[in-house]
């Protein structure tokens, strides 16, 4: 089930970047993209990559990413049938964002190790948590 998006994108100056944001958010699309950066995958191929994520889950971002203009799906007429998912050039239009992405997260990892590990720890020491 998708999400009702805005009809409009003309509020305010920075709207352009909550439409920007609008076609990539949730927890997996951004990373899809990103390893689509690298050519063509099928479905299994990218939820090997992604170990967490449920079949549901990937299957509703990728049909949202073709919707958007996003992620080409292309069905080879084959036995057993064949599905690999590409960029498109919409979606290759994004490689300078996600590779940006990338390079902040990778500078700036140890922020979300410092986040896990102060997590734990507040969880071992609330007892209400424990419930």
């Amino acid at each position: 089930m998708t999400r009702q998006r805005h009809l409009s994108y003309d509020c305010a100056p920075g709207c352009s970047v909550e439409a920007a944001l609008s076609l990539i958010d949730g927890k997996w699309k951004g990373v899809i993209l990103f390893h689509l950066l690298d050519g063509p995958m099928r479905f299994n191929e990218i939820r090997r990559k992604l170990a967490k994520v449920t079949q549901r889950m990937l299957t509703t971002q990728l049909r949202e990413l073709e919707a958007d203009g996003l992620v080409i799906r292309t069905v080879f007429a084959q036995v057993p049938p064949r599905v690999d998912y590409a960029l498109s050039d919409r979606g290759q239009s994004l490689a300078p964002a996600l590779l940006a992405l990338k390079q902040w997260g990778d500078a700036h990892m140890h922020l979300f190790a410092e986040q896990e590990h102060s997590d734990v720890a507040s969880t071992q020491l609330d007892p209400a948590s424990t419930r």
